[in-house]
């Protein structure tokens, strides 16, 4: 009871009474207050083209950084900086710690390490999971072979089977980056205060509403059950298992999952300019080049430049909000917007 008493004592003359204890304002450290993106193709920039030289494979760099990806078309008062560490195919692991690499290139969470030591970070938006145990480029590439060979059963039929063991396996793969994330800025002296940590998930970047004519090669050759399946239950199915890794990190979360809605690759039919997602798209003058052949399709399906500062918009959005999770939908002006709800289940 003396020792109450005592520290009862100490606490009113140090603070006063009814003053609360003084926090610092912002991060820590010195530098320019940043946003900073990590994850996968889908917030690197894959698709909306004028990839950085250093990311479009010199010395077998691939990860397709643009100038036109999501963290560039943020708008968030007090940021000075924005930064994309984002490497089109990364997994979990290699946005978190660990002695892992994609295209060359090391841990994000060792690249931001080395960013807080010149920048102050106030933003951390994160988008990762599809290439973990979901393998959603595999998906498309499964899907796109039922279509061509006509005999094959719809690819729905085979993944619909397994798709919720492959989302519950990938959540703490998800945890564990987003974990690693919160550690690297630990170590650097910041608080849970101190900046804003978003996962997103993803958009289905094909619907069904597409035109027959527009169903093959020349756009997007999957079969219109396919379709419905992958926007109606899969992309959905996935975005509720990222939610569940943001809410065991305290992570807030951005439901991406019908921010596609009406602008999907093909849907704009003759008019590609209404589409934010990029259809089949092959670098005709790669073929040429044995390194990089194998990289001639990779920006396919993807957000294009319009997709990115749609979701760079919504995403301005989100943050100066205090909700934990807001979906990204098609308001009646025709843009994405933050809408206050959970998930797309």
């Amino acid at each position: 009871m003396l020792f109450v008493a005592v520290l009862a004592a100490v606490l009113v003359l140090t603070w006063g009474p009814g003053t609360p204890p003084v926090r610092r304002q912002g991060p820590p450290g010195t530098g320019p207050l940043t946003i900073v993106s990590l994850g996968d193709s889908t917030i690197s920039g894959e698709g909306a083209g004028d990839y950085t030289p250093d990311t479009n494979g010199a010395n077998g760099d691939w990860c397709h950084r643009s100038p036109h990806a999501e963290v560039f078309q943020t708008d968030v008062p007090g940021i000075e900086a924005k930064v994309n560490l984002a490497c089109s195919g990364a997994t979990s692991a290699q946005v978190g710690l660990g002695d892992v690499k994609q295209y060359t290139e090391p841990s994000q969470a060792e690249q931001l390490a080395s960013l807080v030591k010149t920048h102050r970070v106030a933003v951390v938006v994160v988008a990762v999971g599809a290439n973990d145990d979901p393998h959603f480029s595999q998906l498309v590439n499964e899907c796109f072979q039922s279509w061509f060979i006509t005999d094959h059963a719809p690819c729905s039929d085979t993944i619909k089977a397994t798709w919720q063991d492959r989302i519950d396996a990938m959540v703490p793969k998800v945890v564990s980056a987003l974990r690693d994330v919160r550690q690297v800025l630990a170590r650097a002296g910041y608080e849970t205060e101190d900046y804003q940590l978003v996962l997103q998930s993803y958009a289905a970047p094909i619907g069904p509403d597409i035109a027959a004519a527009l169903q093959n090669l020349n756009g997007c050759p999957f079969r219109s059950e396919d379709l419905v399946w992958v926007r109606d239950k899969g992309v959905r199915a996935l975005s509720d298992g990222l939610a569940r890794a943001a809410g065991e990190t305290g992570a807030r979360f951005l439901d991406l999952s019908r921010a596609g809605d009406g602008h999907e690759a093909c849907s704009g039919g003759a008019d590609p300019a209404k589409e934010w997602f990029s259809r089949l798209t092959l670098q005709l003058h790669d073929l040429s080049d044995a390194d990089r052949a194998p990289h001639a399709l990779q920006e396919s399906f993807h957000p294009n430049a319009a997709g990115h500062a749609q979701i760079g918009r919504c995403l301005t959005e989100f943050l100066a909000t205090p909700l934990p999770s807001s979906a990204c939908l098609v308001g009646a002006d025709g843009n994405l917007h933050a809408t206050p709800t959970l998930t797309a289940s």
